[in-house]
Formats: structure tokens, sequence, C-alpha cells
């Protein structure tokens, strides 16, 4: 089987091995296999290679690299008018050659890949929407028109559209799915995480607006007025740093918040070991990993009520849902702190949850899909 990666991430060649953003690669590796040929259709990264960052593990692939563009300001789309007949020229290529076509949405070279695919009604195709598939959510209209066109099975033919959540009224051929991260075998006793002493909070993402980083601070600086003793950890970058550093130090919290940059996947994984909470107070989700990757080491996750969020939580019972008010928001998690027998309950409840979704009933239900086709 040929497949064929039509996405909007991009890659770097190191030592003859292609590396992109680790929780991606992890899944796509996951998918390719048993696929005896890849072509990977996807940009060029302008930056080094990052802890982040992992290696596609097959043998067999052919890049078809593209040219990555946006549509931010009146230069990038005039350049993008220029670009985007030739990218949908190389994606039309790459799907005529394939055998398999997955597109990963949303984004821009997804956006281009849902409409090409209309030239292909016969051929196998799936598509994973890593975005919030809500219906009711305020998205970008390049957000929602993906969603239209891979929803409408008159244009999009032979196709199975993997989302996040379970959403009334999706056309038959949307189907809920999940990712994962650890392997069963990677299971282990959790440690006992008493609310005594110093309070970790560990939170894991980029540094960008929408996902709310100063926000976790926010919330820490007022535990912190509190009395409580906390600390809180972040892993990532991204555009925010600068400004989440001058907050850090004109509010005089070097000691209780610390910014960690990009790690490896290791380094990440000893976090949620460590801490008692995972909080990301995002503004859109599809399927947060941190949240679920914290959850199944034993961190009582904090994030807000987006996407698929409320049933990964189940309504608050295995976690706190934010509502992106302090004043709310740090009471109900005093409630929780003063609340050992409370905090367990939850914590357990994660646990159970989290560790259900492996790697190895990913890599079975992603088995089973592709048999299916």
């Amino acid at each position: 089987m040929i497949f064929a990666i039509i996405t909007h991430v991009p890659y770097l060649l190191q030592k003859k091995q292609y590396f992109a953003y680790a929780p991606y690669v992890r899944e796509m590796n996951s998918w390719i296999r048993n696929a005896d040929e890849v072509i990977l259709v996807a940009s060029i990264a302008k930056s080094a290679k990052a802890p982040i960052d992992a290696s596609y593990k097959h043998e067999n692939i052919e890049l078809m690299p593209i040219a990555g563009f946006d549509v931010l300001s009146l230069k990038t789309i005039l350049l993008s008018i220029y670009k985007i007949p030739k990218i949908s020229w190389q994606i039309y290529k790459a799907m005529q050659k394939a055998d398999h076509i997955h597109l990963r949405c949303p984004g821009n070279i997804g956006l281009i890949g849902c409409v090409v695919q209309i030239l292909f009604p016969k051929k196998i195709k799936t598509a994973k929407y890593a975005g919030n598939w809500d219906p009711k959510s305020k998205q970008p209209w390049s957000y929602r028109l993906q969603k239209w066109l891979l929803s409408n099975t008159f244009l999009t033919r032979n196709m199975q559209v993997l989302v996040y959540g379970a959403w009334g009224d999706s056309s038959p051929n949307v189907k809920p799915f999940f990712t994962a991260t650890y392997k069963e075998e990677e299971k282990r006793p959790i440690k006992s995480k008493r609310l005594e002493g110093t309070i970790k909070f560990v939170f894991a993402g980029t540094l960008s607006r929408s996902k709310n980083p100063l926000y976790a601070i926010q919330l820490i600086a007022v535990l912190a007025k509190r009395g409580y003793q906390v600390h809180l950890d972040l892993y990532g970058e991204g555009m925010e740093r600068e400004l989440l550093e001058k907050y850090i130090r004109e509010h005089q919290l070097m000691d209780a918040v610390i910014l960690k940059g990009n790690q490896s996947q290791l380094v990440l994984t000893k976090a949620y070991q460590d801490s008692h909470f995972v909080i990301l107070p995002s503004a859109s989700e599809g399927w947060p990993k941190a949240v679920a990757e914290g959850m199944f080491w034993g961190c009582v996750p904090l994030a807000t009520a987006v996407s698929c969020v409320p049933y990964m939580l189940d309504h608050g019972r295995r976690g706190v849902l934010l509502e992106m008010d302090l004043e709310k928001d740090q009471a109900q998690m005093a409630l929780l702190l003063e609340n050992q027998g409370d905090y367990e309950e939850k914590q357990k409840k994660a646990v159970d949850w989290s560790r259900a979704y492996t790697l190895d009933v990913f890599e079975k239900e992603i088995g089973d899909l592709l048999q299916s086709n």
C-alpha cells in the first residue's frame, strides 16, 4: 500500500531521517507502520531540530516538499495566490500515486487537500481533524470550510473523518476518535501525592495567546497570595514567552513560576509524575494531549470547557473545569486544595479513564480502520 500524508506540519531532514513535532509524528508512525511506501507532502521547517521533535519510522519515504503559506496579511495573501496552484498540483500528483490518502486538518494545506481529494472519489481516504469539531464553536472561516467539505458525502467520497468527541447530527462518515501517547507496558503505579508542602502544577503547550499560559501564571499568583505553597513549571515555546517573562519579573514570581522551554517526552513524563495538577486554560482544543498525559500519571487536570474537554473531565468529576474567571477559579481550587479526599477521588477517576487510551488500543483501532477499507 502506498500511503500519502498531506499535512501542514513542517519537517526537517537530518542524517537521512525526517523529523517533525513529536506528538504528531508518534501518531503518524502508527498509521504508516504497515505501509509499503509513504509519500510525505509537507513544507520544510525553518527552525533547527528541537528536543520536542521526533522522526518518522519508515524505511521507504518519498518526500514531496511544498511551500508553506499563510493568509495573515495582504502581502502573504498575494504570495499565497502565487503559491497555491503549484501546491495543488503537487498534492494532486501525490494523491494520484497513492492507494490511501490521509489528510491532516485543520490547516492551510489540509484545506487544499480537502478540495483536491474531490477529484479522487474512488480512492480510499481518511482525514484526522485534530481541532475542535464542535459545530457551535466560533472558528475561522477556513476551518468551517474544511469541516463542511469533509462532512459533505457528495463531494467527499470514500472518506472516514476522525474527530475528537461525539457531536449530534454528524454525517455518517464522521467518526469519534481519540489519540494516545503511552503504551500499555509503560503503566507504572501512581506516586502518592499529598496536598502538603509545595503543590506542583505543570503546563505543557505552545506559549501562545490561544493556550493562555498567562492565565495559568495568574491563577498560581492568586493562590500564592492566599497562602498556598504552589509552584508552576511551563513546558513549551512560543510568541508569548517574552510577555510571560516580563510578567513573572514584575510580579516577583521567579520562585513560583519557571519557564522550562521545549523538552523531550521523557522530561515531560517525569514532570507529570512529580506534579499534583496539569493545567491548560486553552481557548481552543481538539483532544489536548497534555491533559490526557497528565491524567495518565496522576495529575488532576484543570482545563477549559472547550471541544471534548468536558467529556475528558467527566464534567468536573475527573478534574476542574476552568471558567476563566480568576475569582471563581481560585475559589474552586481552594476548596479542592483543602480536601485531600476529593483530590484523590478525582485523581483516581482521571487515571482510570486516561489509561484506557493507550498506544496499543490506538494502533489496534487504526489497524481495524485501515483494514475495513
